[in-house]
């Protein structure tokens, strides 16, 4: 199964910067989704997790909140 990630950020977040930025570097691919532009992605983020911070990152369907480098490497084992 291949490894792909969807990280929730805003223009303004630096855990989010270090989250991609951990992303690029351990090879994962991700997608960004900006819900400070795309206000609906984040009230579905929010009834997803019933979290409202960033970043937020789905892996493998598990779900990793804030800048957790751990959390990435357990969805990553599955």
């Amino acid at each position: 199964m291949a490894n792909v990630a969807t990280v929730y950020t805003t223009s303004t977040c630096p855990y989010c910067t270090m989250m991609t930025n951990y992303l690029r570097e351990q090879n994962i691919p991700f997608k960004e989704v900006n819900v400070q532009f795309d206000q609906e992605a984040g009230q579905r983020l929010v009834e997803t997790t019933g979290q409202m911070g960033v970043p937020q990152t789905e892996l493998n369907g598990k779900w990793i909140i804030g800048f957790d480098p751990a959390g990435i490497q357990q969805a990553l084992k599955g």
